[in-house]
């Protein structure tokens, strides 16, 4: 397996660190992912949409090692948070010019719980938006994992149908799901991390991806090597989410199953045109992180983050 290693910004080499937000008292641990090859989807009994099972080459990248949490995105939701958590008077103009969420009308957090919890409900847009402002706020490029460094990353070099084996009893363990969280979300940490110590992979929430969702897009690789495949997004519906949620079952939880966005999480919002940024009948989906070893031209990066949103009417 080869691992590549790069001068970076605050780093001397691809391991484990934890990201200060400059100016505030942000800060998000992000974990090493070593570049390699795995057996993406399923094999035998599974979903269509598993299928085929084929070889995916990925390359090095880190991310964090917990769900984006409340603490890190309220500041970017609300600036008066924002200021709050500042360490110096003024923010960064280009952090101030940053376009921010529209102020949802409900509490999204559902009465779940705020403080190290998973933030949640938040839209395929607004999770982008949410990456520049990091990007503005520390230079490095953060955004969503496609949806192969998402299944390669929670399986931590395994084969089996979860992370830790093929048990199901055993997710017990390591996450929040149907079976043990009382319906809602829990802080993120408190269970067992997989192999490359990410926490959360399963349950808890559900995680964005960047990939369009495509039911057959595996087709195409039988018989071939993937090299870092992506399913460009181009339409507002669906979008690949991974890892299940608190409400999720068991099946729903291995490292290959798959989840779509649906225009039904948007469908009691009262707004005309309904909202670029919040989904209030999706409180099991959040985020999580990841930046690549091989860091972009600042051009590239912003044509990632300022792509116009899709109105949903």
């Amino acid at each position: 397996m080869l691992l590549c290693v790069l001068v970076v910004h605050g780093q001397n080499k691809h391991e484990r660190y934890i990201q200060q937000l400059p100016g505030t008292r942000l800060q998000f641990s992000m974990e090493a992912i070593p570049g390699g090859e795995f057996m993406m989807g399923s094999k035998g009994d599974a979903p269509a949409d598993e299928k085929p099972a084929h070889r995916t080459q990925i390359s090095p990248f880190w991310m964090s090692t917990f769900e984006v949490t409340w603490d890190l995105f309220e500041p970017f939701v609300y600036k008066d948070f924002e200021v709050a958590n500042a360490t110096e008077e003024k923010i960064d103009p280009k952090v101030d010019a940053v376009t921010r969420p529209t102020k949802p009308y409900l509490d999204m957090t559902f009465g779940m719980g705020k403080q190290g919890h998973p933030a949640l409900a938040m839209t395929h847009y607004n999770a982008i938006q949410f990456c520049k402002w990091l990007y503005m706020r520390t230079g490095e490029f953060y955004r969503l994992p496609t949806e192969a460094e998402w299944e390669y990353a929670c399986r931590a070099g395994s084969v089996s149908d979860y992370h830790f084996g093929d048990d199901a009893t055993n997710l017990e363990d390591y996450g929040w799901y149907s079976e043990n969280s009382d319906g809602e979300t829990s802080a993120v940490g408190k269970k067992k991390p997989n192999a490359w110590g990410l926490f959360d992979m399963l349950g808890n929430v559900a995680e964005w991806t960047y990939d369009q969702y495509q039911e057959d897009y595996y087709q195409q690789f039988d018989s071939q090597i993937a090299e870092n495949p992506i399913s460009e997004p181009t339409a507002l519906y669906p979008h690949s989410v991974r890892g299940g949620s608190f409400e999720s079952k068991a099946n729903e939880l291995r490292s290959a199953a798959r989840m779509a966005s649906d225009p039904i999480w948007k469908q009691l919002d009262p707004q005309i045109p309904k909202s670029n940024w919040w989904f209030p009948e999706a409180p099991f989906v959040g985020m999580r992180l990841v930046r690549p070893v091989l860091k972009p031209s600042h051009e590239q990066i912003m044509a990632y983050y300022d792509k116009a949103p899709i109105k949903d009417f």
